[in-house]
């Protein structure tokens, strides 16, 4: 069978841990001794005066000016040239608008996600082989969701269990969680949880999916 897999950008191919905490430090909104993980970082900075407006700074410098900073997640390579070598395709799919209402700086958020994407070989054909023309950068999660449908994906991955738990979720999807940093004990049956890149390629390409 030919799969068409779409896959989640932010947190799922990408991880901004390391400069979430360093940027989160220096502007004196995390303790030295918090954890790393993006929710807990999020989770923590929510609870402050004016939390949710500083999460939403901190996300436009770390997604714009400090993109570059963001590391590949480990297994995604191994993953994507799976992908390669059994001839199926990848869609990214992010919801991503282009600029950040937080960010002061006015960077194009989209513009430095395909720079970074670029400087890592995505669009190589001698690397990960991917076509420029298979990333969608969306304005809503709903905007995301239709173009899942639109583009028939089979499988989902994605960091983010709002996005299948949506009512306009296309039902003959595949759903795979990535989720590294937590366990999700009351999700539906339907959504399956990988707690690496590994475990997402034995989800897709296992017998795990009947």
């Amino acid at each position: 069978m030919n799969y068409l897999v779409g896959v989640d950008f932010d947190n799922t191919l990408v991880s901004y841990d390391e400069a979430l905490f360093d940027e989160a430090m220096q502007r004196g909104l995390i303790r030295p001794d918090s954890r790393k993980g993006k929710k807990s970082i999020r989770d923590s900075i929510r609870q402050l005066p004016n939390g949710e407006i500083e999460w939403q700074k901190l996300q436009a410098v770390i997604y714009g000016s400090r993109m570059m900073e963001a590391k590949q997640i480990a297994g995604v390579q191994t993953f994507l040239d799976c992908c390669k070598h059994s001839n199926t395709r990848v869609f990214i799919i992010s919801h991503k608008t282009t600029y950040a209402t937080q960010d002061e700086t006015g960077t194009d958020l989209r513009a430095s996600s395909l720079s970074w994407m670029k400087t890592r070989g995505f669009f190589e054909p001698d690397g990960l082989g991917l076509s420029l023309d298979d990333v969608y950068f969306e304005s809503t999660r709903s905007h995301k969701i239709e173009r899942i449908r639109t583009l028939k994906c089979t499988h989902f991955i994605d960091d983010l269990e709002e996005t299948f738990l949506e009512e306009c979720f296309p039902a003959h999807v595949k759903k795979i969680l990535y989720t590294p940093h937590m366990c999700h004990s009351s999700l539906p049956e339907d959504i399956r949880v990988a707690t690496s890149w590994a475990e997402v390629r034995d989800l897709v390409f296992g017998s795990s999916f009947s």
